[in-house]
């Protein structure tokens, strides 16, 4: 299930303009007649990610621990999965992005997880039905989520008409047949598109997220938004022949052992595997500082509390620079000193186990605001320049267009408007899938136009 939770962290960098100090400068005249005459709205081509990278011992571990519980905790005795081909169809609200971004996705899980999926034709009965509904709706039923994936139903409203029998519940299916996807048909082209990511591989495969993953859609952190190299090993291996319907947890580790070596040879083998196990309390306290309802105070302290038990812990992975970077977002508008200082140490830590990374682009939306609001132009210019390319290959459209107008902001600043315009143009373009319509997009220009001072 996706929570509104990440859609707070997807407007990576647009929260600073509410909390950095704000100056009386107001947006050039240029400028406002760029964001008030948008262009067409820019699309990402297909593209194939990079493969995982990580050893065949923790991908087997992952694997195992995505696939044998689910997000609440609960273990599940066996994997089940579909059997046969899988058809998809859509009804509902259909968003106009929504045809081009499935029609991808689709032809991804076919080349990459080979997996026998395509689009139902008309009569033909769908293993995958995908329910477009308002946002409101959605949430009425499940509140904070953004969208979600249901087991044997046909739709949003059966869902809620069978709700609280029994026959919704992931944990009593010993296999699956049949499965809706709930999406918003009233939200930003990139978060609908998230959606059809993320719950769809879940309606094929694992149900649980782990934030120890530094490289995969199943993480709460929401860093990838589209199904990433190692996503797609690992619903390749899900529905590999070997691993069959009704497979014990045992059974599942003695396949992956022949498989993985067999799929992934860079990997080695699957010997030596180690569980990075993450407590409940962590989680918790982190879902907590995240969450829409929360005030600030408790934010601030959830998000302290998750990183003392990251040092205490000894942790020196993905972890902790999320637990860094959610206590420098947190602690913005209370402690700026502090919040930089986390900031500051995430995209360090970040960079020193991923490189300029999309982990590095979300903290770089941050430093390069901050970088704007003191004047320091070339230190921005030098922060977006080192991220932009992550963010594009993310395919990331709301940090994409965050960085370049950061950029281009810069380079205003510093004398070079043509230069400027150009990149604002190209930006806004990106926004409008990744922000949606176009009032939320001016806010959102507006506010990082009012970053810099004059």
């Amino acid at each position: 299930m996706r929570f509104l939770v990440k859609s707070i962290l997807a407007a990576a960098g647009l929260v600073l303009a509410a909390c950095a100090p704000q100056h009386t400068a107001r947006p050039s005249s240029d400028a406002v007649e760029r964001a008030a005459n948008l262009p067409q709205m820019k699309l990402f081509a297909s593209t194939t990610p990079p493969p995982a990278t990580r050893s065949n011992a923790q991908i087997a571990r992952d694997f195992i621990d995505l696939s044998f519980a689910l997000e609440n905790g609960t273990q599940l005795k066996t994997l089940t999965r579909f059997e046969g081909p899988v058809r998809v169809s859509v009804r509902g609200q259909i968003p106009a992005s929504l045809p081009q971004d499935l029609d991808r996705l689709l032809a991804r899980l076919r080349s990459e997880a080979q997996i026998d999926i395509a689009k139902a034709r008309p009569g033909e009965p769908a293993q995958i039905v995908i329910d477009a509904v308002p946002v409101k709706s959605l949430q009425r039923a499940i509140p904070h989520a953004a969208c979600f994936v249901v087991p044997n139903v046909a739709s949003f409203a059966e869902f809620r008409k069978t709700r609280g029998r029994g026959q919704s519940q992931w944990a009593q299916l010993t296999s699956r047949s049949l499965a809706t996807v709930v999406i918003p048909s009233d939200m930003p082209p990139q978060e609908v598109r998230d959606c059809l990511h993320e719950e769809i591989a879940q309606a094929l495969g694992p149900l649980n997220d782990l934030y120890r993953l530094p490289d995969s859609v199943f993480n709460d952190d929401n860093f990838h938004n589209v199904l990433t190299g190692f996503d797609m090993l690992i619903l390749r291996a899900y529905y590999a022949p070997e691993m069959r319907n009704g497979i014990t947890r045992p059974e599942a580790q003695a396949v992956l052992n022949r498989l993985l070596p067999q799929l992934n040879p860079r990997g080695g083998s699957t010997a030596g595997g180690v569980s990075l196990h993450t407590p409940d309390t962590w989680n918790t306290l982190i879902v907590r500082a995240l969450a829409p309802r929360t005030n600030e105070a408790d934010r601030v302290r959830f998000a302290n509390q998750a990183l003392r038990i990251a040092r205490d812990r000894g942790w020196r992975d993905n972890r902790l620079a999320f637990s860094l970077f959610v206590q420098g977002r947190v602690s913005l508008n209370k402690d700026p000193g502090r919040a930089i200082d986390a900031l500051i140490g995430a995209g360090e830590l970040y960079k020193s186990l991923y490189g300029s990374s999309i982990h590095f682009a979300h903290v770089a939306t941050q430093m390069a605001a901050f970088a704007l609001t003191a004047g320091e132009y070339h230190t921005a210019l030098r922060i977006t320049n080192e991220a932009l390319p992550a963010a594009f290959e993310a395919e990331n459209a709301a940090v994409l267009a965050t960085l370049m107008l950061l950029k281009a902001q810069a380079l205003e600043r510093l004398g070079q408007r043509e230069a400027a315009a150009k990149l604002e143009l190209d930006a806004l373009g990106w926004a409008r899938y990744g922000f949606g319509s176009d009032e939320h997009l001016r806010k959102r220009v507006a506010e990082i136009q009012a970053l810099a001072p004059s």
